[in-house]
């Protein structure tokens, strides 16, 4: 795991009333599931069906790049912005739900999309369990 938990307590300042732990949670698992998308994406570009999984690497790289924007925003809490980490968090579970879905499908041909398809899961539960401590 990373270190979002460990510079999250380090912090100067307060961080205000998030729940840290949660925050830190959901920072790991979008860079895990960017990184896991990034090189499920690869990986379909090795696959000899590469023209069948358009929209899987399509879907791959929109969430990776989603997911590595959030857990960014969310690793900046000095006087952070409420309604932009909300949003980041539902268009992030969005793309995660959307990738996972289309992972899904290929899943049972292609191990990588398997592994995606988790990961994008958490991810977006990770997502939506932040959102819940923010409402």
């Amino acid at each position: 795991m990373g270190n979002a938990a460990s510079i999250l307590e380090s912090y100067p300042k307060d961080v205000g009333d998030i729940d840290t732990g949660v925050l830190a949670a959901c920072i790991e698992a979008c860079n895990d599931c960017a990184q896991t998308c990034t090189a499920c994406a690869d990986a379909c570009l090795g696959e000899d069906t590469v023209a069948e999984l358009t929209t899987c690497i399509r879907t791959d790289l929109d969430c990776a790049d989603l997911c590595a924007a959030t857990a960014r925003i969310l690793s900046r809490q000095t006087g952070n912005n409420a309604a932009v980490i909300k949003a980041m968090l539902e268009v992030c579970a969005t793309a995660c739900q959307v990738c996972g879905d289309e992972c899904d499908r290929h899943s049972s041909h292609h191990e990588h999309c398997r592994i995606c398809a988790e990961a994008c899961r958490r991810c977006e539960k990770a997502c939506r369990d932040l959102l819940a401590t923010l409402d």
